[in-house]
């Protein structure tokens, strides 16, 4: 009766180039990363708490976006 809509996933909600911002949070595979504007890296861990840090081209081949 009603349809639900379709959620984006992450690589479907990568249209705009990454932010560039320092402190900007995005989400990729269901985890934070913060850019450190400082060495332009994006800084976040992984699901055993590990640092991981990738560049934006990294980061956008991986899939984005501004939302959990």
């Amino acid at each position: 009766m009603f349809e639900q809509a379709a959620r984006p996933n992450e690589t479907q909600m990568v249209h705009d180039p990454l932010p560039t911002a320092p402190c900007t949070v995005v989400w990729s595979k269901g985890h934070a990363y913060v850019l450190d504007g400082l060495r332009c890296r994006w800084e976040g861990v992984d699901e055993r708490n590990r640092p991981r840090l990738f560049t934006g081209a990294e980061l956008a081949r991986r899939g984005w976006s501004r939302r959990r």
